[in-house]
Formats: C-alpha cells, sequence, structure tokens
C-alpha cells in the first residue's frame, strides 16, 4: 500500500521523470498535488503497470488531482546541459506550470536541484512508496510515450512507437544503419560500452 504523502504539515507535490536513459526524444517530467482524500485503486509506479493500465489510469489522476502539470527538456538542450540537469529542469519547469503553488516537494531519485527555496526530500524508488510520486510517473510516462508515437510516424524504421527512444536492440540497430535522425541526442554514443549490442 503506497502512502499518500511524505509529510502532511505542508502543501506537497510528488515529481517524476520519464526518458532519461532514451536516445531519442525529449525527458518529460511530471508534479502532482493529490487532495487530502484521494483513493485511486492500481495507482503505483509506471513501470510495474503495461500501457493500457497508464492510459486508464492518466486520466483519472488528471481529473481528480488538485494540481498536475507534465514539463518536457528536447533533445537539444540535453545534448548541451546533459541528462542529469536536463532532468532537474524538467522537474522545475513542471512544478513552475502547477496552478496551485506546493509548499513541499518529493523527488523520485537520489538527486534533485533544490527549486526556488522549496524544502524537498529524494526518495529512492519513491514511485513505488508515494502515490503523488507514482501519479507523476504516470503522468510523464504517458504524456512522453504519446509524443514519441506521434514523431515516429514520420520516422518509422526507428520504431519508436514501440521503444519510445529506449536503447533496444532494434533501436540501436537502425541508428547503425540510417544514421541519427532530427530527434536523436547526439551526445549519446550508440556504440557506448553501456549500450554494447550483443550478436
Amino acid at each position: 500500500m503506497l502512502e499518500k504523502a511524505y509529510q502532511y504539515d505542508y502543501l506537497e507535490a510528488g515529481c517524476d521523470e520519464a526518458g532519461r536513459g532514451c536516445l531519442a526524444g525529449p525527458v518529460f517530467a511530471a508534479a502532482v498535488i493529490l487532495p487530502e482524500k484521494f483513493d485511486l485503486p492500481g495507482l503505483t509506479d509506471s513501470k510495474q503497470l503495461n500501457e493500457a493500465k497508464r492510459a486508464e489510469l492518466r486520466p483519472l489522476i488528471e481529473s481528480q488531482a488538485l494540481a498536475w502539470a507534465v514539463a518536457a527538456v528536447d533533445h537539444i538542450e540535453i545534448d548541451k546541459i546533459n541528462i542529469l540537469n536536463a532532468s532537474f529542469l524538467a522537474m522545475h519547469r513542471a512544478i513552475a506550470k502547477l496552478q496551485i503553488a506546493p509548499e513541499f516537494l518529493i523527488i523520485d531519485g537520489n538527486r534533485f536541484k533544490p527549486y526556488a527555496n522549496l524544502p524537498h526530500q529524494c526518495i529512492v524508488k519513491g514511485d513505488g512508496k508515494y502515490l503523488n510520486i507514482a501519479a507523476a510517473s504516470i503522468l510523464a510516462k504517458t504524456h512522453r510515450d504519446e509524443y514519441m508515437e506521434g514523431i515516429a510516424i514520420d520516422y518509422p524504421h526507428y520504431a519508436w512507437s514501440k521503444n519510445k527512444g529506449y536503447p533496444t536492440v532494434a533501436h540501436r540497430l537502425a541508428v547503425i544503419e540510417h544514421g541519427f535522425s532530427p530527434f536523436h541526442r547526439r551526445t549519446f554514443n550508440v556504440s557506448n560500452p553501456q549500450l554494447e549490442l550483443e550478436f
């Protein structure tokens, strides 16, 4: 059973990102503030849910949240400032877009760049512990997947409609065969040992 929030003294937003490990496309982040009496069966870490379940939960989160926002940092910015800083920036942009200003932030992961002097707490695997981070993980993931499916229409050989830009073997082979698309992150080396192709 996931907790609704990390603390209850201040209005809290949960934050998460999606697409950090991808070879192409933006990194997306979401920030979500949930009401005090929030209950959504099945809500958990987006990675534990299939695509259909995420699609089912997204409109419920968006309609029931006190406030939610999604923001992105594109591949050009990622190449300029690196993916870690881009992930922080995407979260900052999402927080800034919230219609209700949070008083406390909880962040999925172990690192974060403070935002506007707001107190925050980093939580490793927080998307499997707190409902507001889990909700943010689903919004970030589904909004990013939707974006990748949109640009996949013009670049079918990379199979982004299936892999969403993640470094699958098929995606990496497509990059080797066809070269980079305009949406690829040029600082992500496909031949990096961490992405070693296995034949």
